[in-house]
């Protein structure tokens, strides 16, 4: 009976001084966790306040973090069934377009008409003729030339491209003019409108200057310069003009009105009365404007490379 009760007091003893060690063991690895956590963030905040005051440095740190906020969020959009919902509010900044309410009387006149005979959105052709008018009055040219180069170059299409490299609304040949591009970040600029704008009238100016007038310059820039005939471009540029001149004026022009047909160079082969009257009588030269004028590459085929413009 006795060993029993020495057995059992035993027993308690040892479990209670179990106890006790794990509970002893339990607290000193507490305190010593609170003292390593104080440590390390001791030494993040020195480390923080260190780099912080170095400028580059920062400006690494934060480099990274907005590279890697980005990539998190190019990865949420990726995964995105819907494209509404991803969105981009800057897209409107980048949109050539402007509210032909936004034009005085004659730009909006002018824009309207032009939407009409071009079947482009009245928006884009309100902002091109806004630009017009803004580098027409510092270079001295007449807005309504600008225009008309446009519309018989490309009918409006900021996207076409001659089979000799014209490119963009002006039809620039790029590759002629690369160093004017530099200026707006490289060739691929010329699909912007406004820079292939801001580009095409410089080289018309520049053309113009060369040759001494209008109509030699209409041929210089078209590449036709030194040859004998130029396919009746400027005599259309400028038949085009006057049809928004006439607007201008106040007078009715439908959009659907046709371009004249070009007088035939005296001594070609076409100055027959009977050829100059199939001429007359054929779509291309009499062509409605409910369908625009020719697409560039139709209509440049049988010119030079414009080789007058890398003179």
């Amino acid at each position: 009976m006795l060993a029993f009760r020495s057995w059992a007091h035993l027993r308690l003893a040892v479990l209670a001084s179990v106890r006790v060690f794990f509970s002893d063991l339990g607290h000193g690895m507490l305190a010593v966790g609170h003292n390593s956590l104080a440590v390390i963030g001791l030494a993040v905040l020195s480390a923080v306040f260190v780099l912080g005051g170095r400028a580059e440095v920062r400006g690494v740190l934060e480099e990274r973090a907005l590279d890697w906020l980005l990539e998190r969020q190019e990865a949420r959009a990726v995964g995105a069934d819907d494209l509404i919902e991803v969105g981009d509010l800057s897209a409107v900044d980048r949109a050539t377009a402007i509210d032909p309410a936004e034009l005085n009387r004659q730009q909006a006149t002018v824009a309207q008409w032009l939407a009409r005979r071009y079947r482009v959105a009245p928006e884009p052709v309100s902002r091109l003729v806004q630009e017009a008018w803004s580098l027409g009055q510092r270079v001295g040219l007449e807005p309504t030339l600008i225009l008309a180069i446009m519309a018989i170059e490309s009918s409006f299409n900021p996207f076409a491209q001659s089979s000799v490299g014209a490119q963009g609304l002006m039809q620039v040949m790029t590759r002629v003019h690369d160093d004017k591009y530099e200026a707006f970040g490289g060739n691929h600029a010329a699909f912007d409108p406004l820079t292939n704008l801001r580009v095409g009238v410089q080289v018309l100016k520049d053309c113009i200057a060369r040759a001494g007038s209008l109509e030699g310059g209409l041929r210089y820039y078209v590449g036709a310069a030194n040859l004998a005939d130029d396919g009746g471009y400027a005599f259309k540029v400028l038949a085009e003009q006057e049809f928004m001149q006439q607007l201008l004026r106040g007078r009715s022009v439908p959009a659907t009105a046709r371009l004249p047909v070009p007088p035939v160079p005296v001594g070609s082969a076409a100055s027959s009365p009977v050829t100059t009257q199939a001429q007359a009588d054929s779509p291309a030269a009499a062509r409605p404007t409910t369908k625009p004028p020719a697409a560039p590459a139709e209509r440049k085929s049988n010119k030079p490379e414009r080789l007058a413009l890398a003179q």
